[in-house]
């Protein structure tokens, strides 16, 4: 890690945004942008009935049937500690694949308040991740995407997710 200070005085975790571009799935939590590559995503659907699974971590909202295919479903905002919310009918589930430490790929829905666009985003557009001291984790996050305006978390949907959170699901991790 590096101690430079970017222009807005926070210390920043050097040489993550090499190699963070790509196409982008973009989408809304808590009036926040984020982004996932394109390449993790399987498909998009909107939001379906979920069943509950008992002795399950508070994010994990349960499990839905697609197709024939039993697929757990988180829900970000409470992995991150957000406000629960209500589903609206542009809440969205993101089916994508996540790889475990031992390289196994599950396939599991993240809920999100809505999705937005896919973009391009150019390895310029990407800053590094800034530290928030030794009590937050960003490893998670990939970089911050600035396009025109607007700034867009990139997430590294792997480690979202941690081997004991997989485990917890009983997948296999």
């Amino acid at each position: 890690m590096s101690n430079a200070k970017p222009s807005n005085g926070l210390p920043r975790v050097k040489g993550r945004s090499a190699g963070q571009e790509g196409k982008f799935l973009t989408f809304s939590l808590a009036n926040e942008e984020y982004g996932v590559s394109i390449l993790k995503v399987r498909e998009i659907i909107g939001m379906m009935p979920i069943r509950t699974v008992p002795q399950t971590p508070g994010f994990v909202k349960g499990i839905i049937n697609l197709r024939g295919k039993v697929i757990p479903v988180v829900d970000l905002r409470l992995k991150f500690g957000m406000l629960e919310l209500d589903y609206t009918e542009r809440t969205s589930i993101i089916v994508v694949d996540v790889s475990g430490a031992s390289e196994n790929v599950a396939r599991i829905g993240i809920v999100v308040d809505f999705v937005s666009e896919v973009v391009n985003i150019k390895a310029e557009e990407v800053e590094d991740t800034p530290t928030f001291g030794a009590q937050l984790s960003t490893e998670y996050i990939l970089g911050l995407a600035k396009i025109g305006k607007s700034v867009k978390i990139l997430l590294d949907i792997d480690r979202i997710l941690s081997a004991e959170d997989l485990a917890g699901l009983d997948m296999g991790f």
